[in-house]
């Protein structure tokens, strides 16, 4: 698949997406003190900010990618995001249970970006 706007721009939009995602998911754990509903308002911020990147990702890249392909390639963004942020601002440690796990997910995207099996 040639580089085109239609084929990198939806990958920019969706990992920008997924940062502002995972911290608005997440951030407020760094914060156990603060109070439910304030976190749930500072979520629902950042949240909109994810909305206003991933919406346009998909309404690009759909046409060049599939709405299966779009998914999977949102997951694995997801997931390595999530696993970098898991470590570095939630200082936790990922074992080889989570390796395989996403190891499998990654398996998963392989075969939707195969095509049919033969």
């Amino acid at each position: 698949m040639p580089f085109t706007f239609q084929t990198v721009m939806p990958i920019l939009l969706l990992i920008g997406s997924n940062v502002f995602m995972t911290v608005a998911w997440y951030g407020h754990l760094k914060f156990p003190h603060m109070a439910m509903w304030v976190a749930v308002m500072v979520s629902w911020g950042i949240a909109l900010v994810e909305y206003w990147l991933a919406v346009p990702a998909n309404r690009i890249g759909y046409g060049a990618y599939t709405a299966a392909e779009l998914k999977t390639i949102q997951e694995v963004i997801s997931l390595t995001v999530f696993a970098g942020f898991a470590v570095f601002v939630l200082g936790e440690k990922l074992t080889w249970n989570h390796a395989v796990g996403f190891g499998l997910i990654f398996a998963g995207a392989f075969f939707i970006f195969r095509g049919p099996l033969k």
